[in-house]
């Protein structure tokens, strides 16, 4: 029953962090390395800087 209840947790906090962005640099490593862009990737913190550049300058689909 343990181990049940470890997995399920496990689960949800996968599920909790793809939802908030946890394994978007990640998926951004994956995606850059799969296309074969000849430039270096971004370092972690530029990703960020220029994703949430990107939304405060792109409003669409906020609430607020």
């Amino acid at each position: 029953m343990r181990q049940i209840l470890q997995r399920m947790g496990e689960r949800v906090a996968w599920y909790v962090g793809s939802v908030m962005g946890d394994r978007d640099y990640e998926r951004y490593l994956q995606h850059h390395a799969a296309h074969g862009d000849s430039t270096p990737p971004m370092s972690e913190r530029d990703y960020w800087r220029h994703r949430w550049d990107h939304v405060e300058n792109n409003p669409q689909g906020r609430c607020c």
